[in-house]
């Protein structure tokens, strides 16, 4: 197992939460950090100096991202949140029932109070939160209740001191109106718990604007003590706004979609809001093979690709989080109808409140949202830039590598892997699978159904398999060659396009070939090669799996690679992804001849038969399905034979 680790100078210095995946996508660790890249650097050493159960995190994750943010007390908030909805196994202080405290206005008691809470959440009171530092929170509260006096005691105190007819200590320390005692209306209750709200709902103005005035006032008269007091108040108000919650409010339901553009490339990074919390995030790349030119039509594919097609977030990603209520945008598409439509239809029964709608903001929280996705986009798209140049770089050291440790006269800038796959010698199938500059080429992949190998015999198998593969590569240069007289662009056309108007799939000779197996299978590549006259032109290797050695003609013992070289690397690489290719393909072959045996024996019921309805019904799941008469019912299918599948079908 390889980790995906980002070069240092991809991470952000700046605040955020990083998260470490497994190889099945699964969220294992979430974590914050001041510094990004001085955080996760820290990863990065040997095992021997992690801790343990760091170390085993390490051993068991395969790649790490990040959402940046824009302080350290949103990404404390974040962090809460991704790992509430993940809840990763290497997660320990926020998986359990602990939580961050929430302010809490019981507004369905006649006198509503207030109070710092944690844990479960009841239906009717109203939430402010969560918030980062509970010692903030209680000095704020602590200011709070001096500028707007509301009861902040629990409820059998309240009834105690309401029987006794007089206030508590609170009143008299100006921290309290005293409801209890009726020293305070209605309304003017009312009025302070209105202040309260509106201060916790985010409009921090009328507050500070009151505590700066009286701040200057303290100054002015030369009471520099009360003064200080007030300018610390200040700082208070600050940290709680600061501490707030990270997203926005608890009902608040949307994607963030921000784009970073480039001259062949953009980067697309979403922030996922569910209830006011950030819980996951997408990022990828569209590659402009198409005129994308405006704005417009950058958000059109984004769109398409995250909610339409292979980009779209997974309810494991969102943990289970759906589809948002609204989508925000930078700008809106060509029709802003036509693709709310499309997201009302891709959410179906799982969309918040009914229709999603596609906004555009210009300034306040979803705006700030926004300018973070599209920083953080900016990032993808620096550390995308950065992994296809380091690919690159590595991928030219690799087959430098193999041209100098393999002695070849020339670069293997096309390689071919070779491997077999069976059960017990039937179904014998072989794949070819092409590596050019490094790269797959899935295009230029070949299967073999083997159809000459006696038994449980691999090597004739790659023999059969190389000899078809090179006899075509001779046929296809024999009939490429000009006839006799015949000069010109019309000759090289039609030499290198066939009578059925293709190209030929065997045209490109490779530069090197790749067995997978030890000297026996290379003995048989030499011998092919030596046969059909290519020995000079193609070189040939194999290796072998069990201690990944490398074997060449005319050297007995293997190639001396160091394990984790570039090279050794890259003809790994192919080796799986031809054992992957053939394995692939002999298991379709086996279903399809289990299904297909399974009918046999039905007289009047010959191949072609079976494989009609086979491709007409779907499987014999639901041949099963079908009564005596739908089956008879089938105009081409004659009665008897119809009672014989009925009848092999439910034995």
């Amino acid at each position: 197992m390889t980790f995906d680790r980002p070069r240092p100078a991809s991470i952000p210095d700046a605040p955020g939460s990083y998260q470490f995946y497994d190889s099945d996508g699964r969220v294992i660790y979430v974590g914050k950090a001041k510094s990004l890249r001085s955080r996760l650097s820290s990863y990065f050493v040997s095992p021997e100096r992690l801790a343990p159960k760091t170390a085993q995190m390490m051993e068991c994750a395969t790649r790490v991202e990040w959402i940046q943010v824009r302080s350290e007390a949103e990404a404390l908030l974040v962090e809460y949140s991704l790992i509430k909805v993940h809840r990763p196994r290497f997660n320990v202080a926020m998986v359990d029932d602990k939580s961050y405290p929430w302010i809490a206005l019981t507004m369905p008691e006649q006198w509503p109070r207030l109070s710092v809470t944690r844990g479960r959440l009841v239906k009717g009171v109203r939430y402010f939160g969560p918030y980062v530092n509970v010692g903030v929170i209680r000095e704020t509260l602590d200011l709070l209740v001096r500028a707007y006096p509301v009861r902040t005691c629990t409820n059998g105190k309240f009834r105690r001191y309401e029987r006794l007819g007089r206030p508590c200590l609170l009143y008299h320390i100006e921290k309290c109106s005293a409801p209890c005692a009726g020293y305070v209306d209605r309304e003017e209750y009312e009025a302070c718990m209105k202040g309260i709200s509106a201060f916790l709902s985010g409009d921090s103005r009328g507050l500070a604007a009151k505590l700066g005035s009286d701040m200057e006032d303290a100054a002015a008269a030369l009471e520099f003590e009360r003064a200080a007091r007030l300018r610390d108040h200040i700082e208070l108000v600050r940290k709680a706004v600061e501490g707030r919650h990270v997203a926005g409010r608890g009902d608040e339901s949307m994607d963030v979609v921000g784009i970073e553009d480039g001259v062949i490339e953009a980067s697309v990074f979403v922030l996922c809001v569910r209830h006011g919390m950030i819980v996951g995030r997408r990022a990828f790349v569209i590659d402009k093979v198409e005129e994308i030119e405006d704005g417009p039509a950058l958000v059109e594919k984004a769109l398409e690709l995250l909610y339409l097609l292979a980009g779209r977030a997974t309810e494991a990603e969102l943990g289970g989080a759906g589809m948002p209520r609204e989508v925000v945008v930078s700008c809106l598409p060509g029709s802003p109808d036509v693709y709310e439509t499309m997201l009302a239809q891709v959410a179906g029964t799982g969309a918040v409140g009914g229709r999603i709608r596609l906004k555009v903001p210009l300034r306040g929280r979803r705006r700030a949202l926004l300018d973070q996705a599209r920083e953080n986009a900016a990032q993808e798209l620096a550390r995308h830039r950065m992994r296809r140049a380091s690919d690159l770089a590595s991928r030219q050291a690799a087959i430098g590598q193999l041209q100098s440790l393999l002695g070849m006269a020339r670069a293997p800038l096309r390689i071919e892997c070779y491997d077999t796959s069976h059960l017990q010698g039937h179904e014998y199938v072989a794949s070819m699978v092409v590596l050019e500059d490094g790269l797959p080429r899935p295009s230029e992949y070949r299967r073999f159904r083997l159809r000459d190998v006696p038994g449980n015999d691999d090597f004739a198998a790659m023999e059969e398999v190389l000899r078809r593969r090179l006899g075509r590569l001779l046929e296809d240069r024999e009939a490429s060659r000009p006839a006799p007289g015949v000069e010109g662009d019309a000759a090289r056309q039609e030499r290198v396009v066939g009578d059925s108007g293709k190209s030929k799939k065997f045209s490109y000779p490779p530069h090197l070939l790749l067995l997978d197996g030890g000297k026996g299978q290379l003995g048989v590549g030499v011998r092919v090669l030596t046969e059909l006259g290519l020995e000079g032109e193609i070189y040939v290797a194999a290796l072998a799996k069990k201690q990944e050695e490398v074997f060449v003609p005319g050297r007995p013992d293997p190639v001396e690679m160091d394990r984790g070289s570039d090279a050794l690397f890259l003809l790994q690489r192919a080796r799986d992804e031809a054992h992957r290719f053939a394995i692939g393909y002999h298991r379709k072959l086996h279903r399809k001849a289990a299904v297909t045996g399974r009918l046999d024996g039905v007289a009047g019921l010959g191949p072609a038969r079976s494989r009609r309805l086979l491709k007409e019904h779907g499987s014999l799941k639901a041949l099963r399905e079908l009564t005596l008469d739908d089956l008879t019912a089938i105009s081409w299918l004659p009665d008897k034979v119809a009672a014989g599948v009925f009848d092999v079908l439910h034995k």
